[in-house]
């Protein structure tokens, strides 16, 4: 019976020594938060340029396909490198050789009517000046395949923190407007994130036309777009 008048009395000294300290825990909630994020772009002339281009050739066999589009490519080649593209900058993209089926006579079941060989190049101009000139070359000596032209930047990194930089300064105004309408005031930063950014991509129609001369092509602008989510703590009167 002693000891269980102990254990009662220890139970209630510890009630009178927890209550002040949730009492002082209620008086600190946790703070009011906003959370906004903000796109920045930034635009500059493109000054790369990769063109996807190479030679499709037929043959009655696989073996003749491919000697014929081996020629054709070696000529491209050439030229292209005369025109300014270095080794570095050519890279083979596509290589295929393919059976050319055909029911032509009308019967049920297809049959092989010779081989379709195509071989493309991922070529990059540093010069933009060049590129007509590049164009123009390839199609001279046998390119006939042509898929198509990308705009870039070699440095893309200088124009991405601009890009960031706009994006900050728009997340925080934005967030100022809000909070300063609803009558509070911007605290401190809570965290900050960036959700990717994208690639250089063409801000305007790129046009390019086959001519007698080199081929005319238009690069436009490129731009670059980094988004950017903060929170901020409320300040409230």
């Amino acid at each position: 019976m002693r000891v269980l008048s102990v254990l009662y009395l220890s139970g209630a000294l510890l009630v009178p020594v927890l209550a002040p300290t949730l009492a002082l825990a209620d008086q600190h909630p946790a703070p009011a938060t906003i959370t906004v994020t903000g796109e920045g772009v930034v635009t500059s002339a493109p000054d790369l340029a990769t063109v996807s281009l190479g030679v499709t050739t037929q043959g009655d066999t696989a073996a003749a396909a491919m000697a014929a589009n081996t020629d054709a490519l070696t000529a491209v080649l050439e030229r292209v490198k005369a025109a300014g593209v270095e080794d570095r900058d050519i890279q083979t993209s596509t290589l295929n050789l393919n059976p050319n089926w055909s029911n032509s006579d009308g019967s049920s079941m297809p049959v092989i009517q010779g081989y379709v060989a195509t071989n493309l190049l991922s070529i990059r101009v540093r010069d933009m000046a060049k590129l007509g000139g590049v164009l123009d070359a390839a199609i001279t000596d046998g390119a006939n395949t042509l898929n198509g032209i990308s705009f870039g930047l070699a440095e893309p990194d200088p124009a991405m923190d601009e890009a960031r930089k706009a994006a900050v300064a728009k997340a925080r105004a934005r967030a100022e407007l809000l909070v300063t309408a609803a009558g509070a005031s911007l605290g401190r930063i809570v965290s900050i994130s960036e959700a990717g950014f994208a690639p250089p991509m063409p801000m305007y129609r790129m046009e390019a036309a086959m001519a007698d001369a080199a081929v005319p092509v238009e690069g436009g602008e490129v731009g670059v777009t980094a988004n950017v989510t903060i929170t901020w703590e409320i300040t409230q009167p």
